[in-house]
C-alpha cells in the first residue's frame, strides 16, 4: 500500500521519499529558511519540513520561565519559543519558495491551534513529532483533517504507538521508526525495529527519521525497507541551536540522496535472473552447461 503526499507516492515500489527537516534550524530567519529549502531542492529531496507551535500551549509549564542564553540575549524559554516562530505571512513566503523549487512542504504541529494554522495554508500532510505520540487530542484533530499523516515513533513504547495508530487509522498513514537522542549513537538506532513495525502494521508504509551523525545508519534503514527517510539539515553544524549538531550540511544531504537512489536501484525486485551484462562472462568462463 502507498500513501499519496503532495506530488509523490510513498510506499514500496516507489522512490524513497526524502524529507529534509528544517525544523527550527532557520533560527527564526526567513532568509535562512529559504537557503535551506534551496539546499534540499539542489540535493534532490522531495520535501522540507518545519515545526509549528503555539508556544503558550505547547511549552511545558515547568520550562516556561527557565532562562536560556540565545543569540538575541538571555530570555526565558517561552520567549525564545516565540522568537523562532514564523507568522502566517512568513510561512506563505517560505511555502511559496518551496513550491517554486518543486518541493512538498509541511510541518509538525505541536498543538491543536497549530493544526488549524497549517490547514489554512493547505499543507499536503501533517507530521506527528515523536514528543506528540501520546497527545490524543492533537492526534484526533489531525485525523479530522482527512490529510495523510506521518507519525514519528521516537521515545515511545509499542503500546503508545498502538494507541496513536488506533486514533489516526491506518488508511492514510506513514510510520517512521525513530530514536529521539540528539545526536543518536549507533547502538541506539535499533534499525530492526523497522521490520517489527512492518509486521505490526501490515500495509502501512514504514520509514525512518534519523538523528545520527553521518549517513550509514540512514542508508542501512533504506536497505531494510524504509520507504521514507527524514533527516535534519543545516547550513553549518556549528551554528547556535539544539538540532544543528545532529543535522546534515548541504554536501551531506546531497550524498545521502545520491546513495539512497543508488540503493533503490540496487535492491531490484528479488527475481533471480541472468542480466545482459553477465552473458559475455558466462560464455567465456562457464565450462559446463546446464543439463
Amino acid at each position: 500500500m502507498s500513501v499519496r503526499i503532495g506530488q509523490h507516492e510513498v510506499g514500496a515500489g516507489h522512490p524513497v521519499y526524502v524529507i529534509a527537516e528544517i525544523g527550527l534550524n532557520h533560527n527564526g530567519s526567513v532568509e535562512m529558511a529559504k537557503q535551506l529549502i534551496d539546499v534540499a531542492a539542489e540535493a534532490g529531496a522531495q520535501a522540507v519540513k518545519f515545526q509549528k507551535r503555539t508556544p503558550e500551549i505547547s511549552t511545558p509549564e515547568h520550562m516556561k520561565d527557565v532562562p536560556r542564553e540565545t543569540p538575541w540575549g538571555t530570555m526565558t524559554y517561552l520567549e525564545y519559543r516565540y522568537r523562532v516562530e514564523f507568522s502566517k505571512e512568513q510561512y506563505i513566503e517560505i511555502g511559496d519558495h518551496a513550491t517554486l523549487r518543486g518541493l512538498d512542504w509541511f510541518a509538525s504541529p505541536w498543538d491543536v491551534p497549530s493544526v488549524a494554522f497549517l490547514e489554512d495554508l493547505n499543507v499536503p500532510t501533517h507530521k506527528v513529532a515523536s514528543a506528540s505520540v501520546t497527545d490524543l487530542e492533537l492526534l484526533e484533530a489531525l485525523r479530522a483533517t482527512g490529510k495523510p499523516i506521518i507519525l514519528s515513533t521516537g521515545m515511545s513504547t509499542l503500546e503508545e504507538i498502538d494507541r496513536a495508530v488506533a486514533v489516526l487509522g491506518t488508511e492514510n498513514l506513514v510510520v517512521l521508526h525513530a530514536t529521539s537522542t540528539y545526536p543518536m549513537p549507533a547502538e541506539e538506532a535499533n534499525l530492526r525495529t523497522i521490520l517489527t513495525l512492518q509486521d505490526r502494521y501490515a500495509g502501512v508504509p514504514i520509514g525512518y527519521s534519523g538523528h545520527e551523525r553521518g549517513l550509514q545508519i540512514s542508508l542501512a534503514a533504506v536497505s531494510l525497507g524504509a520507504v521514507a527517510v527524514e533527516r535534519h539539515i543545516t547550513l553549518d553544524r556549528t551554528l547556535w541551536g539544539s538540532d544543528h549538531a545532529a543535522s546534515l550540511e548541504p554536501q551531506g544531504l546531497e550524498h545521502l540522496v545520491r546513495d539512497i537512489r543508488i540503493i533503490g536501484e540496487a535492491l531490484g525486485d528479488g527475481v533471480k535472473r541472468v542480466f545482459p551484462g553477465e552473458l559475455a562472462p558466462k560464455q567465456k568462463l562457464r565450462r559446463v552447461g546446464a543439463e
